[in-house]
């Protein structure tokens, strides 16, 4: 009976302990970090033609272990998040499903990764590919914005 009694009060402290820590990071890192336009690719170019600001699409796919890193570690970064939001309309899709497989043909996408800096017109003005920390990734965009 004690057996049961430890056992029960050890599996409901890990219950607690656990829940409480992801409930609050995943609403801090919502809040925190990139904004991704909900909205279908046209409507992005239209509102980045509006806003006067350049689109950054992020092309990825669901098994790629750096496309992984970047939404968990870089997109959700606060001072990313700030800078991106600020500057660019920011679109995220999957290249292989959905409106993603049409993006990803029409930019000849070969990998992912990969990360397109593109204008109003659907005009790419800059690409690169692979993971970037935050610190890269903010320099990444400060270079862009310069252009």
């Amino acid at each position: 009976m004690k057996y049961f009694i430890v056992i029960s009060s050890l599996f409901i402290l890990l219950i607690l302990t656990l829940a409480n820590p992801f409930e609050s990071n995943s609403s801090t890192n919502k809040e925190a970090g990139i904004a991704f336009h909900q909205g279908s690719w046209n409507e992005a170019l239209e509102l980045a033609k509006k806003e006067n600001k350049l689109v950054f699409l992020d092309i990825s796919a669901s098994w790629c272990g750096p496309c992984k890193m970047l939404k968990a570690n870089t997109f959700q970064n606060p001072e990313v998040g700030k800078f991106y939001n600020a500057n660019f309309i920011n679109v995220a899709v999957d290249g292989e499903k959905g409106e993603g497989i049409g993006l990803a043909r029409k930019y000849g996408i070969r990998g992912y990764p990969t990360l397109l800096f593109i204008n109003p017109e659907g005009k790419v003005v800059a690409r690169t590919t692979g993971y970037r920390n935050p610190k890269k990734f903010l320099e990444l965009g400060k270079k862009i914005i310069k252009r």
